[in-house]
């Protein structure tokens, strides 16, 4: 019903900056949240941030100002613009979505295919 397509991840350096992309496409009028997670090998699946439909976000403290999350209602895509990436940041960067209102893209239904992001020099 929903699929999420993800763009912007690669190699970047410490300390570099990049943008993650994610549009919904098929019944995007259902989705309110959208959402980004990260897991490494071997690690726990971590929030980084989510926006809603009408703005509402939060970022996880580990990330807090340096990542900001921001959306494109219109283009149905959401944006989070990383800045100031550490080594220990690389993962496989996942975008998630829901028709629910929660900030936790953890709990939601629709996952993206995930972009990797590799921060090294």
């Amino acid at each position: 019903q929903v699929q999420l397509m993800e763009s912007g991840g690669g190699l970047v350096q410490p300390g570099g900056s990049l943008t993650l992309s994610c549009t919904a496409s098929g019944n995007y009028f259902a989705i309110n949240a959208m959402g980004w997670y990260r897991q490494a090998p071997g690690k726990h699946r971590e929030v980084v941030s989510a926006i809603t439909s009408g703005g509402r976000s939060n970022t996880a403290d580990s990330v807090k100002g340096r990542f900001t999350v921001s959306r494109n209602n219109s283009k149905n895509t959401a944006y989070v613009q990383m800045n100031n990436v550490k080594p220990q940041e690389t993962a496989v960067y996942y975008c998630s979505a829901d028709h629910k209102y929660e900030l936790d893209p953890l709990k939601y239904d629709f996952w993206g295919q995930g972009t990797q992001i590799t921060v090294s020099s």
